[in-house]
């Protein structure tokens, strides 16, 4: 490749990333939709009548794919899972927090892959943004192992309907609640900036790398950082439904705005004041 050709794609590598990035989110997006269409979940609780809680084993039958028996992985008690059920529960929760992060990591990303073009022509040499992003999404791997084991400890105590929701209004309000609470923490707060602002991340962790391995951990401590701020978010997926698309949707939304929207802690004590009368509202009824 010449150095004319090699240039014209060193100043094409943000729009690069960026389409790679908006790949990543829709063919994550895609696979949700997907799963949720061939489980036969609704869109939202409401498309059921609200109450899916009594569903049989025999109304979970169509609920099958090739492979497992998704109506044991989802609905509660009907079943102990096996290794294929954990692995597939694994596998949706590791394909939803892609789609669910990736936007929001986007700004980080891109800083990366400018200073990384720049960095080139003048000589020097950072590790590929690629490098950073896989840190990032593991940390989010080793999360949906933890949301798996969740998952299975309330189907097995007969605390999840179908859509993955929990049928006990007592526990969905304490979840509102903590998560709640926890907005108005300063670790919440001390997470959030660190997202919030990929310069002064950069900065205040040695800045960029040149070896592989090195973006790799950069890019875990971003993701250590990034999870401190969200999982408590993600907690509330039990609340409404792990298979309502929108729901999930609405809290991607949510961390979008917590991670770019330059209105500091509003956002977040706004919404954790929210989930707090919520899950009090709840736990009265």
């Amino acid at each position: 490749m010449s150095d004319t050709a090699l240039e014209a794609v060193l100043r094409r590598d943000r729009a690069v990333v960026a389409a790679s990035l908006v790949a990543i989110a829709v063919l994550a997006w895609a696979y949700v939709f997907w799963l949720a269409a061939s489980m036969g979940m609704p869109a939202t609780p409401m498309e059921t009548g609200g109450d899916m809680a009594g569903m049989s084993t025999s109304d979970m039958s169509g609920m099958d794919m090739p492979g497992m028996d998704i109506g044991a992985a989802v609905a509660p008690a009907i079943r102990a899972w096996t290794v294929a059920d954990f692995v597939f529960i694994f596998a949706m929760w590791s394909v939803m927090m892609v789609g669910m992060m990736t936007p929001s990591v986007a700004p980080m990303l891109l800083l990366y892959a400018g200073v990384g073009r720049k960095a080139g022509a003048s000589g020097r040499t950072i590790a590929s943004t690629g490098w950073f992003f896989a840190g990032y999404l593991l940390v989010w791997v080793a999360f949906s192992l933890a949301a798996t084991g969740a998952q299975w400890l309330l189907g097995r105590l007969a605390l999840l309907n179908p859509m993955m929701a929990t049928n006990s209004g007592i526990l969905g309000g304490l979840i509102l609640i903590a998560a709640g609470l926890y907005q108005w923490t300063p670790v919440k707060g001390v997470c959030l900036s660190q997202c919030q602002a990929p310069i002064a991340f950069l900065t205040s962790h040695g800045g960029f790398r040149t070896a592989p391995l090195g973006a790799l951990r950069l890019g875990i401590a971003h993701g250590a950082y990034c999870l401190g701020c969200c999982w408590a978010l993600m907690a509330l997926l039990f609340v409404g439904g792990v298979m309502n698309v929108l729901w999930v949707a609405g809290i991607a939304i949510l961390i979008l705005l917590e991670k770019t929207v330059p209105a500091g802690r509003v956002i977040p004590r706004i919404s954790g004041t929210l989930m707090v009368a919520i899950g009090v509202w709840l736990l009265t009824q």
